[in-house]
């Protein structure tokens, strides 16, 4: 359910796919501002969380910091949201220097990420690197795998093969698009245009997803996160409806069937970036709202 000015309204409804739920998972909240980091050391200190096919590891960088992947087994995004963090990526023989209010793709293998100046630094990795998967604050949380979603299944690898992308976050709105949106083979980032002030109460968007997780990670402002899960014949599985607050940084991993709409709530800007592993097929149908289309295809495009 969307108002009528919300680009989505335009999706076409996917026929379910999956039979109808019967259990629920409830939602993963990270607030990383009243949390102890999950690291903490010369590099600076760092908080993970997790969904089931996505992490989230948020680092507040010291300077010269190095964030390094040995073994990096598939593409991962860094997410440069203050104008004035830049890194340096190197990875599979490649060198770049990546401005502020950028986001990146890294490849699979060897990785280092440096931070000159220090500052804000979102990577985000799909849970295929057990290793990051333990370190998050919610792992137990995933010992077994949450209902109504199905195996992880990357998308195909990128035209032109692996290697350091990097995109200006420097887009500007465009009437019928929703948010400035990036896919990699592993993930979907979109970043929700940000606005002044609370939204609108009378202009919300309660909707559900059938089978994928959504991370919402808040990087400014703050959000009540409105969930709301089906009623079954079995009471047993019945849940409270949920209204968390988060400011940033925080995320909140909403779980499927839920009905759920985010609402800013903040006096200054509210910014909310969505994450989706793998990436989504109805975005991805849209044309013109993938940014990075052309570099990476879906499934069943040469």
């Amino acid at each position: 359910m969307y108002d009528a000015s919300d680009p989505r309204a335009a999706l076409a409804g996917a026929p379910a796919s999956r039979p109808a739920a019967t259990s629920f998972a409830g939602a993963e909240i990270a607030r990383f501002y009243e949390e102890p980091p999950q690291e903490s050391g010369p590099e600076g200190d760092t908080w993970y969380v997790r969904g089931q096919n996505f992490l989230v590891a948020y680092t507040r960088a010291k300077p010269g910091a190095v964030l390094s992947r040995a073994a990096q087994p598939d593409e991962y995004v860094i997410l440069l949201q203050q104008p004035g963090t830049s890194v340096v990526i190197e990875a599979g023989g490649q060198r770049e220097d990546v401005p502020g209010y950028s986001l990146a793709v890294v490849p699979p293998g060897v990785s280092r990420v440096t931070v000159p100046a220090g500052g804000e630094v979102v990577r985000i990795f799909s849970t295929q690197s057990a290793d990051l998967a333990a370190k998050c604050s919610n792992a137990a949380s995933y010992a077994e795998p949450h209902p109504n979603l199905p195996p992880f299944a990357p998308w195909p690898a990128p035209r032109g093969g692996y290697r350091v992308r990097a995109y200006s976050l420097d887009v500007p709105p465009e009437p019928g698009r929703f948010g400035r949106i990036f896919r990699c083979s592993t993930l979907m980032v979109n970043l929700i245009d940000p606005y002044e002030g609370p939204r609108d109460p009378t202009k919300l968007s309660p909707h559900h997803h059938d089978d994928f997780e959504q991370g919402s990670l808040a990087l400014g402002g703050a959000f009540v996160h409105h969930l709301r899960w089906p009623w079954t014949v079995d009471m047993t599985q019945w849940r409270e409806d949920l209204a968390a607050h988060c400011a940033a940084p925080s995320v909140c991993v909403i779980p499927p069937p839920s009905i759920h709409t985010s609402r800013g709530v903040d006096a200054g800007v509210n910014q909310l970036i969505d994450i989706f592993s793998p990436p989504r097929m109805d975005f991805s149908e849209k044309p013109g709202w993938v940014l990075n289309a052309d570099d990476y295809p879906m499934p069943g495009q040469g």
